[in-house]
């Protein structure tokens, strides 16, 4: 089976970790965020793969390669322009089967594929949505289904008294080819928007599932992302690792401190005496941690220096970070790669610092 991976948008709500890497290969707890959706394709079935880029191509291929790691092939095609949904897909056309998987590029999932392609194939349908329920209905956009579940009508920011569904498109459909040749080449289209309502009492249909969703676009959502996966919330391969206090320990991390699971604790590691690690945290590889420093639900990446009894509470420090002491980075603050915080400095509120960046001590105080 045949699976085509969007991911050619900016990442621009995830600034400042996407100012430098490409949003589909942005680390999230022990590898590139779109690896999770490659074992999550490869345990249904999917062992071609083509990944539709744009912003920062080079960087997603110099990190995936040719798949092999990933258990799947993996090809590449890089869009000349920002070409929507539908115009990606119709410009990857070349590469593609008769029947194939479109998955948005941004969204955490285990919802079940192998149901929806036997759900597509047995109802004859010329494109399948997977469904998934949400709890506010009035934030997005709604799709209603026919008895046979085949798509009826869907229902763009609807007022509440026409909420009667709560099923929203979860990115994930099953098309068959054909279906592009209403796609005109060489421009912008919404398949969404432009080719999904033409195919209403027309072949298409809505497979509802009862999974795991989660869109991880945002600061807040990528760090729900981190404390999904680590708990378990998500069905992944990570929590294989745990030792038996819920920590996936690297063989050569030092820690002389505390690390309170569940967490992961990357290669190279070094928690200092005195400190603690705890929260559902990640330490990516070669962090340090100093003395009396304390990180709960946060995720520090490859390279970063926590300094002596420094803070760092549900917020993401960027690779290459360096925090002096008692340094205080609280509540969805984000930093970019390579910022340096002179000592005392305090950061909250979701205060985000671009790349590279250095402040003296005692430079904020929120």
């Amino acid at each position: 089976m045949q699976a085509l991976i969007l991911a050619g948008g900016q990442g621009t709500r995830l600034r400042p970790l996407t100012a430098t890497v490409p949003k589909p290969v942005v680390p999230l707890v022990d590898r590139p965020f779109i690896a999770f959706m490659l074992d999550w394709l490869r345990g249904h079935g999917v062992d071609d793969v083509v990944i539709s880029c744009g912003f920062l191509a080079s960087g997603v291929r110099n990190v995936l390669g040719d798949g092999s790691s990933w258990g799947v092939r993996l090809r590449y095609v890089e869009e000349p322009r920002p070409l929507g949904t539908g115009g990606a897909v119709k410009f990857a056309e070349p590469l593609l089967d008769e029947r194939v998987l479109i998955l948005n590029g941004d969204v955490l999932t285990d919802i079940d594929l192998t149901a929806q392609l036997a759900q597509h194939e047995r109802t004859g349908a010329r494109l399948t949505l997977a469904l998934i329920g949400v709890d506010d209905p009035s934030a997005y956009g709604l799709v209603r289904l026919n008895d046979d579940d085949s798509v009826c009508a869907f229902l763009e920011k609807p007022s509440p008294d026409q909420i009667d569904t709560n099923l929203v498109n979860a990115g994930a459909y099953v098309l068959e080819r054909e279906v592009l040749d209403a796609i005109p080449p060489g421009r912008n289209v919404s398949i969404e928007r432009e080719v999904f309502p033409t195919l209403v009492d027309n072949g298409l249909y809505g497979c509802s599932a009862d999974a795991y969703w989660l869109d991880i676009g945002t600061p807040e959502r990528y760090l729900q992302a981190t404390h999904d996966i680590l708990d378990g919330a998500v069905r992944t391969s990570v929590p294989d690792g745990y030792d038996g206090r819920n920590v996936a320990l690297a063989a050569d991390a030092e820690v002389r401190g505390r690390v309170v699971g569940p967490a992961h604790v990357g290669s190279g590691v070094r928690v200092a005496q005195g400190a603690l690690v705890s929260g559902r945290t990640v330490l990516g590889r070669n962090v340090e941690i100093g003395p009396g420093a304390h990180v709960d639900g946060a995720v520090v990446l490859d390279g970063a220096v926590v300094g002596p009894h420094a803070t760092v509470t549900n917020a993401i420090v960027g690779p290459g970070v360096q925090l002096g002491a008692r340094c205080r980075v609280g509540e969805g603050v984000v930093l970019g790669e390579g910022v340096v915080l002179g000592d005392e400095n305090h950061l909250d509120a979701g205060a985000r610092v671009f790349p590279n960046v250095s402040l003296p001590d005692g430079a904020i105080k929120f």
